[in-house]
């Protein structure tokens, strides 16, 4: 994420540093120091006052990125809401960790999924080649959408493990996000503007319309540039990635690295005669429910994978969304739900094998017994 961010040379960077996003804006912070970019680093007292910064920085025309982390997150959310009411084309790359109580530094999703409606792009990575380009991709997706956009990144897991990382040229990158025009700043003393005003009953409702319709158009710009990206360099972003799922019978869905172990638990069921397979979502805002909708609705079985837990007694939230979204489809597979991982806890690939595992138990039984399942945990 550090190295995306050298290479895109924002003009402004604002962070306060939070395990396990810490290194990238500390990465970032000697960049700055040896003069490999000319990026303006604010280095604020809090997450809050970080984003706060951002969304001043961006409302004066800057490019702008930041990165965080589970509390700081969260200690960002009033602001958050501010960026896309803004149209404030911010990038934040977001080390998926868990929120306290009680202190966890590990991975799950609570922090992005408890943000989810805030009205940004969030793209989610399986692994560290996914997030350097996942990164380069949503500058230009938040500009072209004129959104805020997450890159999220599994802690410890990806953003602190070794992988192999196909860089592309600076010039590369430069050529591809292009020169920042923004639609508006409000330094230009011709076109004056006002924004964040009291803004009650009278046009509340159809200012957030607004915003609300930007964020359901967004998705032909995550289109656009994915292609573009990937026409260039041969690796770009889509909203679902489907493996081995043409004849599946069985069918996982999940997201960011667990999907990696999952393609694994998939080519030697595969070996074994077992019809597995596994969709990943890679974009969790604007949810891809009519794709899902499309696709799931041809398999027998569908299990979904959150690494979060909605407090609702209702599973997960991918797990509610895609049932929602199948709601109305003619053909409907029997759905469970897996709630997995809490507070950085390994799923393994035994752990996969026991959820194809109960998908045939089921699909055998003709109906479900248990909607939710908490993998792993103790009674």
């Amino acid at each position: 994420m550090a190295e995306a961010m050298r290479q895109i040379n924002p003009d402004v960077v604002a962070a306060y540093p939070i395990t396990p996003a810490t290194e990238i804006v500390q990465i970032f912070a000697s960049f700055v120091a040896d003069g490999l970019v000319t990026t303006e680093f604010v280095a604020v007292e809090s997450e809050h006052s970080a984003m706060s910064a951002c969304v001043g920085a961006a409302a004066a025309g800057a490019r702008v990125m930041t990165a965080t982390a589970s509390q700081g997150l969260a200690l960002m959310h009033e602001v958050l809401y501010v960026a896309p009411a803004l149209r404030l084309p911010i990038v934040l790359c977001e080390v998926n960790r868990s929120l306290s109580a009680p202190i966890n530094i590990h991975c799950d999703h609570s922090d992005t999924m408890g943000s989810r409606e805030a009205g940004w792009i969030q793209i989610f990575s399986e692994n560290a080649q996914e997030t350097y380009d996942n990164v380069i991709q949503a500058v230009k997706i938040a500009e072209k959408a004129h959104l805020p956009a997450m890159v999220t990144t599994d802690g410890f897991i990806i953003s602190h493990g070794c992988d192999t990382v196909e860089l592309l040229e600076d010039s590369e990158v430069q050529q591809f996000i292009g020169e920042y025009r923004p639609a508006y700043t409000i330094l230009d003393v011709d076109k004056p503007i006002t924004l964040g005003p009291l803004d009650l009953q009278d046009y509340f409702f159809e200012h957030k319309r607004g915003e609300i319709q930007g964020v359901l158009e967004a998705g032909r710009w995550i289109e656009e540039v994915g292609r573009e990206y990937s026409e260039k360099f041969g690796r770009g972003i889509d909203f679902l990635e489907g493996y081995r799922v043409d004849d599946a019978e069985f069918v996982i869905m999940a997201l960011g690295s667990t999907a990696g172990t999952i393609k694994v638990v998939v080519d030697e069921l595969r070996d074994e005669g077992v019809r597995a397979g596994l969709v990943k979502l890679r974009i969790v805002r604007p949810f891809p429910a009519d794709r899902l909708a499309q696709l799931l609705s041809g398999f027998p079985v569908v299990a979904v994978m959150d690494r979060s837990d909605t407090m609702s007694t209702m599973g997960g939230p991918v797990f509610n969304e895609t049932r929602s979204a199948l709601y109305e489809s003619l053909k409907k597979p029997l759905m469970v739900n897996y709630v997995y991982g809490l507070g950085g806890r390994d799923v393994t690939e035994e752990d996969i094998r026991t959820v194809y595992l109960d998908m045939e138990k089921i699909l055998k039984a003709g109906r479900i017994e248990n909607r939710v399942t908490y993998l792993r945990v103790r009674e």
